[in-house]
């Protein structure tokens, strides 16, 4: 597959999205209960679960799953507890297990909600595409480039059956930045010169000692619990966090791929046996010599920013200090979003629920693929510490997601990266 068949977007569809908040499916006649089934019960999948019950007011959760049955429970307890919603949680599947994706999928739901750690989204998306549901698929897609390659298919796949796919790359559901890149696609600042954007933040979810592992807890167990320190698992925290920048440099670029990439990164604080990196800094070569530099940090005590500033030769918009705002050259504030902003992850379901009711289903085309993908050629360039192209990382036959895979098995996961020894393509 070739870099240019990803050139193919159109700024239309990155904001084509109805502006009726919230009342988007008023009017609209529902005769039965959309199904909606959750794998994947963490704070996140809670919160997607909240957001579908919320979107359209004939949806029920009917069924559940995560590895670990407690987590179900608890999810069902605490989404059951809701006075706006809990009379619409009616499960009848609450599965724990690493196949219990296939049993929700398969349990009579119309909607599936992925929402489990990176490593496992291929395979459950497959799955829901191949059963004939519509998707809301939390980013990232996958953790390596042949996961990638997976969602691609699948993408495809989901588009000849019609079925809605939304991503949980929030930002492009964000009326804010929306009014901002549209303001790019004026030329209200003129001709692109560069892209800097940072995602500098706390650690995520820290790696605890070893010491605290319970006794006679398998690798593979220990690693899924603590899944944000592992690579094959998340991707690295580049891939896992920082991803939702590398989603705005590609809707920025109307998703177009760049060329080729260099980096960075390491770790300045002990792993406690994970194996990620708590700093990156990549430089993207676009077409006609356009740069982008996308840095994130996860430390504690450091300065945190997540900002981005798009440099043109008319101003430099800036988004994450405030309103997303232009600033001349010489200072002033040539464009400010004004309005009120509205929940952009409660947006996306809005947009999934409203777009099943409508019969026209909305599929986010391939940046969930895309956007992932971009991240992903980011660390290979600062894991190998060469030069990656596009081409390169869509095409690594490098698989971190050990198959198959058994909870009860050992999995020794390699070492941190050692750029110049590290193989990614």
């Amino acid at each position: 597959m070739e870099r240019r068949d990803f050139i193919k977007k159109s700024s239309a569809a990155a904001g084509a999205i109805a502006v009726g908040f919230p009342g988007i499916i008023s009017g609209q006649t529902v005769t039965n209960a959309l199904k909606v089934g959750l794998v994947g019960c963490g704070g996140r999948g809670n919160g997607a679960a909240a957001q579908a019950l919320t979107a359209d007011p004939h949806t029920e959760l009917t069924a559940i799953a995560d590895i670990d049955q407690a987590i179900v429970e608890q999810a069902a307890a605490r989404l059951k507890g809701s006075t706006q919603f809990g009379g619409r949680v009616k499960i009848d599947h609450a599965v724990f297990g690493l196949d219990a994706y296939d049993r929700v999928i398969n349990s009579g739901v119309d909607v599936v909600l992925l929402a489990t750690p990176p490593a496992f989204r291929p395979q459950h998306l497959t799955a829901a595409v191949n059963a004939n549901k519509h998707i809301f698929c939390e980013k990232p897609c996958a953790t390596d480039s042949p996961g990638v390659r997976e969602v691609i298919a699948a993408q495809k796949l989901a588009q000849t059956k019609n079925l809605a796919l939304v991503s949980g790359f929030c930002w492009r559901y964000s009326n804010m930045i929306q009014d901002a890149v549209q303001q790019i696609r004026n030329g209200a600042i003129g001709r692109l010169v560069s892209h800097y954007s940072t995602y500098y933040t706390n650690p995520v979810k820290p790696m605890p000692p070893e010491s605290e592992r319970p006794a006679g807890m398998s690798d593979v167990e220990w690693q899924i619990r603590n899944w944000y320190n592992f690579t094959w698992l998340s991707g690295d925290s580049l891939v896992e966090q920082a991803v939702h920048n590398a989603d705005k440099i590609m809707w920025i670029m109307n998703d177009q791929p760049p060329l080729s990439a260099v980096a960075v990164g390491g770790r300045a604080v002990p792993a406690n046996g994970g194996n990620i990196y708590d700093h990156f800094a990549v430089n993207y070569l676009f077409p006609n010599g356009y740069r982008v530099f996308l840095a994130n940090r996860q430390s504690t005590g450091y300065y945190n920013a997540t900002h981005d500033y798009v440099m043109g030769t008319d101003g430099t918009l800036v988004l994450g200090a405030g309103q997303p705002r232009i600033e001349t050259p010489d200072g002033k504030v040539k464009w400010q979003f004004e309005g009120e902003a509205y929940d952009m992850y409660q947006r996306e379901h809005d947009v999934l629920f409203a777009s099943i009711r409508s019969g026209k289903p909305k599929n986010d085309d391939l940046n969930l693929a895309t956007s992932t993908l971009l991240a992903i050629m980011g660390r290979h360039a600062a894991y190998s510490g060469q030069q990656v192209t596009w081409d390169q990382a869509l095409n690594s036959e490098v698989s971190l997601v050990p198959k198959p895979l058994d909870w009860k098995a050992r999995h020794d996961v390699p070492g941190l990266a050692v750029p110049g020894r590290s193989k990614v393509v």
